[in-house]
């Protein structure tokens, strides 16, 4: 069990197999990017069914090279659901594209397949008459790891052309219709991008991977990744040639062998790992339920499974003050519990810069005001979850 007086909002889920893979690569002396990240890369490839993987650093960086390698570049628009982490919108704007914010489905909270249709369509008849740059991609966010709606985002997609970037830091390793996120269909131009932060259902510390069926793509992301460095010149280092050219300004963004090898570990329990996280949710789920009229349990639609990378809890009413208290009770209880996410069109920049205001996203406006996570980590002991349930129905039964 935790320290009884503190309960964290998140912990990872190391075992001394993690240990002993760092110590192996430590003592090899090959500390950065080697044999482990390769390996790593298709290993995570395989079990999604995709033909290529690219381990970096960061989701961040997955997400900025995709949408580069995609050709997204100033003035082309890219539609990012509002509820979402800094992450999904800043990469649009470090290529001077134009993020359209996008309301969410009042339910799951991923991207509004409703909404995003209409968006894409205004975009695309503005630029048709010389009014705005033009509709480029999509970044559907699953929220939590829930499956967004991808049959409907891929038809879109093919309707106009886009290529799609899925920022599927939640979502490893959940599905939809019977196939794993980040999984693509063959006639659909796009990549998929994975978290390993500390807190995700895998983790390599910080780090990320991002997977395609496109060869084309996937060169072009490596070779970003790594200051533009030729293939040949890569790593120069173990057995590379002293020869390098610069063939783009690329970035550093490549993953070490250390967090590659605690990445293979954790890949190898992934399983193990997400059911544990499915139990705590579901005894949440039961607990929680018997308040009705004080709370709303998260749900999973018919036909998806999720990785429960979080547990968002929804008190009824839309009072920020409400669930900041809430908050505030629980933490001074020691129990960690956080807010996933104030929306982008929430905060300074976005507000500044687009023009942009809560009436504009009934859907997400209302759902971050009542919206709250408790902590769900795979480490977690039945003693965990007893407290948590315990604390937390002490507060409901008051409210």
């Amino acid at each position: 069990m935790t320290d009884p007086s503190s309960l964290p909002f998140a912990l990872p889920d190391i075992t001394e197999e993690e240990v002993e893979a760092v110590v192996k690569v430590l003592r090899s002396r090959w500390l950065t990017t080697g044999k482990e990240a390769t390996l790593f890369e298709t290993e995570f490839a395989e079990q999604l069914g995709m033909a290529h993987g690219v381990a970096l650093n960061s989701c961040t960086a997955a997400l900025h090279l995709g949408l580069e390698a995609l050709g997204v570049g100033p003035a082309d628009v890219v539609f990012v659901p509002t509820y979402t982490f800094a992450a999904s919108g800043e990469v649009v704007r470090y290529l001077g594209a134009v993020p359209c914010l996008v309301d969410v489905d009042p339910v799951t909270l991923n991207i509004s397949v409703e909404d995003l249709r209409s968006k894409v369509a205004q975009v695309a008849q503005a630029h048709r008459t010389g009014n705005g740059g033009p509709p480029k991609a999509i970044i559907p966010v699953h929220i939590a790891g829930v499956p967004c709606e991808m049959n409907e985002i891929w038809q879109i997609a093919r309707d106009y052309d886009l290529a799609i970037v899925e920022d599927a830091a939640h979502a490893f390793p959940a599905s939809y219709a019977d196939h794993p996120v980040g999984w693509c269909p063959s006639d659909v131009c796009g990549v998929s991008c994975f978290s390993f932060y500390a807190t995700k259902t895998i983790t390599t510390g910080e780090g990320g991977i991002l997977a395609t069926n496109d060869a084309a793509t996937a060169d072009r992301v490596r070779l970003m990744s790594l200051h533009g460095l030729s293939k040949q010149a890569w790593n120069r280092y173990a057995g590379g040639t002293w020869r390098y050219d610069i063939q783009a300004p690329g970035f550093k963004y490549n993953m070490t062998d250390m967090a590659a090898a605690l990445g293979r570990v954790q890949l190898r329990r992934s399983s193990q790992m997400t059911r544990r996280r499915v139990e705590i949710a579901e005894a949440y789920s039961t607990a929680f339920s018997k308040f009705p009229n004080v709370v709303e349990v998260p749900t999973v639609p018919e036909g998806r499974e999720s990785s429960w990378h979080l547990y968002i809890l929804r008190l009824a009413g839309t009072s920020v003050d409400k669930r900041d208290m809430v908050i505030d009770l629980l933490k001074s209880m020691g129990v960690g519990v956080s807010m996933h996410f104030i929306p982008l069109h929430q905060h300074t920049y976005y507000r500044k810069s687009f023009g942009l205001r809560d009436e504009d996203f009934p859907n997400a406006s209302t759902q971050a005001a009542r919206a709250l996570s408790l902590p769900i980590w795979s480490a977690m002991s039945d003693d965990d979850v007893r407290r948590v349930i315990q604390d937390t129905t002490r507060v409901l039964e008051n409210l």
